[in-house]
């Protein structure tokens, strides 16, 4: 018997196009989490402040000066435009607390969009490493096998009679 499937407020597609890899963690900006959530970045980021216990580093932190620059180089486009202060960026467990951090119907279906994301892209990289470890157990195998042709085809070395008379003595 199969789930039926369920509508969701955001497409998949919008909220997996806005997780980054970052400091080897995935992670949303503050100010997508702002527009997918429909409220100003600044009123996202006042809320997290006032709930900053909620949040340790495993959970948000704030870009440097440097990681921001690496990230507009890599995007080409800069869609932060003039800030004040750094972006935060969110990872999946952020997210999850920032359920309850913002209040109201909206956020919560935003929540389950954005974790539904978070789960479907895990289990594409998790789907992603079996296969790359299954090519690489063919890849093995293959390279024995011409390994195996080779030696097969290589010429059989020939003992060959000097030339010339032996003497029977020798």
């Amino acid at each position: 018997m199969t789930k039926p499937k369920t509508q969701s407020l955001i497409p998949l597609k919008r909220v997996a196009s806005r997780i980054y890899l970052i400091r080897g963690m995935k992670v949303i900006f503050d100010f997508d989490l702002a527009e997918l959530y429909a409220v100003e970045t600044k009123a996202l980021n006042q809320a997290v402040s006032r709930n900053l216990d909620r949040f340790p580093g495993d959970f948000m932190f704030t870009l440097t000066n440097q990681e921001i620059t690496t990230l507009r180089s890599q995007i080409v486009t800069s869609n932060w435009g003039g800030r004040r202060y750094l972006p935060r960026v969110f990872t999946q467990e952020g997210v999850a607390m920032l359920s309850g951090v913002l209040r109201g119907k909206r956020a919560v279906e935003v929540n389950v969009s954005i974790m539904r994301a978070f789960v479907r892209l895990r289990e594409l990289l998790a789907t992603n490493a079996e296969l790359a470890r299954k090519v690489g157990q063919h890849d093995r195998q293959i390279a024995v096998l011409f390994e195996h042709v080779r030696s097969m085809l290589a010429p059989v070395p020939v003992k060959k009679n000097p030339i010339g008379f032996i003497h029977p003595k020798d």
